[in-house]
This record gives C-alpha cells, sequence and structure tokens, in this order.
C-alpha cells in the first residue's frame, strides 16, 4: 500500500477520505509492517493477485498518510507467534503513531462496515505486536446519513428546565434484587430530595423479580405526582436494553406512560440496533458503556474512547458514560477528562453539525471529586451520579443531594472546599464522611 510522506498531522476531511490514527507496536521493518495493515484492510493480501492491478490498489487501497515513531521495547506487548530468524535472536519492537485512510468509495457511510475496516482483522496480523486505535476522521457523508443524537446537551436540559449548572443524578441501587415497589419507594426519596436524574443500572433491564413494564407502571405515578406538586421534572432512564423489538415495544411503553428518557447498554445492542432504536424514539437515549473495559484496559491493544464515543454518537445517544476522578475502577483521571472532552468534540469540518452528547460522570463520585472535575473539564454540561455519594452520607438521601449541589456551587463560584462547607452543613458532612 503507498505511503504518503508529506501528510499534515491533523489532515481535514474535505478530501472524503476516512481517516484513523492508531499506535503500533512491531518487530519488523516498521514501514513494511504498516503497509502489510494497509493492505489487509483495504484491497490487499499476503500476495499479489492476479486483479489486484495497480489502477485497482491506486482506487481502493488504503493510503499510510503518516508515521511518526516513538520509543522502543525489548519484547513484544502481546503474544505472537514465533518470528522468522531473518529478524535475529533479539528483535527490537519498534513503537509508532501511524495515520492510515481510506477512500470512502470502499465502504460509504455505513458504521457497522466502518468498524469492520479500521478495528477488524488487523488486530490479529502476525506483523503487529502491539496495536490501538486512537482516534477517526470521518467525512461529513457520515453526519448526512446518520441522525446522531435527538436531544443531546441542550435537548436535555430543556426537557428538565435545568440549565446553568450539571444534571445531579443517581443509580437505583441495589443493582438487582429490588422489586418495582421497592424501586418505586426509593424513587419517591430521590424526588423529594431535589434529585434530577434517575437510571436503573445495567443489569437491571427485564428480569423476571423485576419486568420493565411493571417497574414503569410502579415509577411513572411518582414522577408525575412530583411533578405536579412541585413543578418539577425528573429524569428516569428506563433499561430497555433487549433484542430490538422487543426495545420498541418498551420504548413505547415509556413513552405512552409519560418518560421522557431510555437508557441502553451500546456494545449489548450493537450499533445496528441503536441505529434503529434512534430512528423510532421519542425519547433520550442514555447510552450505558457496559464492557468498555475489554477495549481500554490495556495501553496495548483496543481502542480509546476518541473513536469509540464516535460510533456511538452518529448511531444516536445522547448521554454517554466516560467514568468519574478518582473512580472505583482502573481508569485514571486524566483518561477519564480526555473521554468527556471528546463527548463534546466536533467530530466535522464546520458547517456540519458536531452531535455532542452529555458526559455522564459516575463510578464512587461523591462532593469530593466535584472541584476537581470542574477545573478539569470547564464546563458544567454533564450528569453527575453519585450512588453512595448520596446513599451513604450522614444526613440521608437530601443531604446527599443537597451537599453535590453545594459542591457544584462552590466549584463554579471558585470558593475553596472547605471553607464553602464552613456555612453548608451537607456539604461539610460529606467531606467528613467521603475524604480519604
Amino acid at each position: 500500500m503507498p505511503i504518503n510522506t508529506n501528510a499534515s498531522p491533523r489532515p481535514s476531511t474535505t478530501d472524503g477520505r476516512i481517516r484513523a490514527t492508531y499506535w503500533v507496536e512491531t518487530p519488523f521493518p516498521l514501514e513494511a509492517a504498516v503497509a502489510v495493515l494497509a493492505g489487509e484492510q483495504s484491497c490487499g493480501t499476503f500476495a499479489r493477485l492476479p486483479g489486484e492491478t495497480d489502477q485497482l490498489r491506486e482506487a481502493a487501497g488504503a493510503v499510510v498518510e503518516r508515521i511518526t515513531p516513538l520509543d522502543m521495547a525489548d519484547s513484544p506487548s502481546l503474544p505472537i507467534r514465533p518470528l522468522p530468524s531473518k529478524l535475529g535472536a533479539n528483535p527490537t519492537f519498534q513503537r509508532a503513531e501511524i495515520e492510515v485512510s481510506w477512500p470512502f468509495d470502499n465502504l460509504g457511510a455505513s458504521l457497522p462496515n466502518l468498524l469492520a475496516t479500521v478495528a477488524g482483522n488487523l488486530f490479529e496480523l502476525r506483523e503487529i505486536s502491539g496495536l490501538r486505535l486512537l482516534d477517526l476522521q470521518l467525512p461529513p457523508s457520515f453526519a448526512q446519513r446518520y441522525q446522531g443524537p435527538q436531544f443531546g446537551i441542550q435537548g436535555t436540559r430543556k426537557l428538565l428546565g435545568i440549565e446553568g449548572r450539571p444534571l445531579i443524578g443517581t443509580i437505583i441501587k441495589p443493582s438487582v434484587g429490588l422489586n418495582p415497589k421497592e424501586t418505586a419507594a426509593l424513587v419517591k426519596q430521590l424526588v423529594d430530595a431535589g434529585i434530577d436524574f434517575i437510571k436503573d443500572d445495567e443489569l437491571q433491564a427485564n428480569g423476571p423479580h423485576s419486568p420493565l413494564r411493571a417497574r414503569v407502571d410502579a415509577i411513572m405515578p411518582v414522577l408525575k405526582e412530583h411533578e405536579q406538586r412541585t413543578g418539577r421534572k425528573v429524569m428516569y432512564a428506563f433499561n430497555i436494553t433487549d433484542e430490538l423489538d422487543v426495545m420498541l415495544q418498551n420504548h413505547d411503553y415509556v413513552q405512552a406512560a409519560g418518560g421522557n428518557c431510555i437508557m441502553v447498554t451500546v456494545a449489548a445492542v450493537g450499533l445496528p440496533a441503536l441505529v434503529w432504536l434512534r430512528k423510532h424514539s421519542q425519547l433520550a437515549i442514555h447510552g450505558h458503556r457496559a464492557g468498555w473495559g475489554m477495549l481500554s484496559r490495556s495501553p496495548y491493544i483496543g481502542m480509546d474512547y476518541r473513536a469509540y464515543q464516535q460510533f456511538w454518537r452518529l448511531a444516536g445517544v445522547d448521554h454517554l458514560h466516560v467514568n468519574g476522578l478518582r473512580n472505583k475502577f482502573s481508569e485514571d483521571d486524566a483518561s477519564v477528562i480526555r473521554s468527556a472532552q471528546a463527548c463534546v468534540r466536533p467530530m466535522f469540518d464546520a458547517p456540519t453539525p458536531g452531535c455532542e452528547v452529555m458526559p455522564v460522570f459516575s463510578s464512587g463520585q461523591t462532593a469530593e471529586q466535584v472541584a476537581d472535575t470542574y477545573k478539569a473539564l470547564g464546563s458544567t454540561d454533564l450528569i453527575y451520579c453519585c450512588g453512595g455519594g448520596i446513599m451513604a452520607h450522614p444526613g440521608g438521601v437530601p443531604g446527599g443531594v443537597l451537599s453535590l449541589r453545594e459542591a457544584w456551587e462552590a466549584a463554579v463560584q471558585g470558593a475553596d472546599l472547605d471553607t464553602y462547607a464552613q456555612s453548608h452543613p451537607a456539604l461539610a458532612q460529606a467531606i467528613a464522611a467521603f475524604r480519604a
């Protein structure tokens, strides 16, 4: 495959090509290994074939736009087959950042085929001892075919009538085990305490102990009564993850009951199902990223969130989980913030809309992480979900919700958290309870 040695580091997508940036590691000569990768993911194979003319390769072949050598390693980052003797007894493993582009006509504006192209067989190549998809740049044709988010950040705010601050949210816990009546009782506590957003756990969808429709029937009267009494709407993300026909039916049930949000575990339902759900949906779609760790935990294989979130944004989610600072999982804080920033980064050259979605912070979050979150992100356009940070607050659920509001007030005002807490008891209790 051809290698373009004069490409700019961040080329425009106005040329109509699909571009992907990778981190790569190989014991083979770098340019040769990268050329194999480009060939495998376009018109080439391990041997030149009779039909693989120069004209065909010129028209359909992937182009290696850039190779930026990085560091070297003494051993492979991933298991590999025995190396050929020509590489010597102790080969070094060259690492690099590369950019590869494909003609749009190879696949068209198709998310499933995009995934097969930029994250397909290349991860299995014997020449590669480490590979990670870092980023994508797509032609505007993808935005023209796919609807993207229906509500996104501003639409979600409009549904709830909330401006100028984050949505304070929580997750129904225990994850599973509560029946619909018990769930509704917990929802009543949360809405009375002033919560903005509630979601089902990703493990709670439509099980026999808490069927989705029974849960809707129990919860929606609580939300409606609260709105009639206070004038405040609360968003509840009902987890409808299931087979496509069941999801569509359950979407309609939630909508008919007066709901405003549904939730899907995006990797579990897949791109085509989510695209179809988005075409059908009249509700905000809350995207949960369960399974993301399989793609992200190793730095030597998988996918960066910069690339991952583009698929689901185009498919039509309105909110996407990004983890949280000092979380209970393995992801570091810098990665969390990059993920949140990616959710609001424009995907296409102006004037094409950027499909921005609302990042959802969760996982071990309390009032303690608020100031750092705001400082790093520089925005309140997010959902800040806390489980234990609300439920385990010394002042109960009302104290937990209030402590989060107070922490965000302090952060936005630029006030020192401890100083602000001196005149805000709920925040002071949260600091005492949750500070490590």
